[in-house]
């Protein structure tokens, strides 16, 4: 499993946390340092089934400096991945990418299920 997170964020300590005391198998990926590609993006929206502006870190600075409650609405799916390419912080994390499932934000019920 692929595991990318921002190391400050508290979510994702936690989320990493809930992995490591399940004895999970992944990689760390710093969604700042190493922010996804529009290519990886277009592929994990496909593959999670849900909307665009679910990838959007909609409590961090910078969604919030750039207006994006705003605009969101009356941009397209191609503007919204563009967007979210142009900086880690402002895709929604920690993502969880596997083969069969791609999960976004961490809900402890959810990732349960899915592992």
């Amino acid at each position: 499993m692929l595991f990318i997170c921002y190391p400050k964020c508290t979510t994702c300590k936690k989320a990493q946390a809930w992995l490591d005391k399940r004895g999970a198998a992944y990689t760390v990926r710093d969604i700042k340092q190493d922010r996804p590609s529009l290519d990886e993006l277009q592929e994990w929206l496909d593959r999670s089934g849900l909307t665009v502006k679910k990838f959007f870190n909609t409590s961090g600075l910078l969604y919030r400096s750039l207006n994006l409650k705003d605009k969101l609405p009356s941009m397209s799916e191609e503007e919204c991945l563009q967007l979210l390419a142009t900086d880690g912080m402002l895709v929604k994390r920690p993502l969880l990418i596997e083969d069969e499932f791609v999960m976004v934000g961490f809900k402890e019920s959810d990732w349960e299920k899915q592992l």
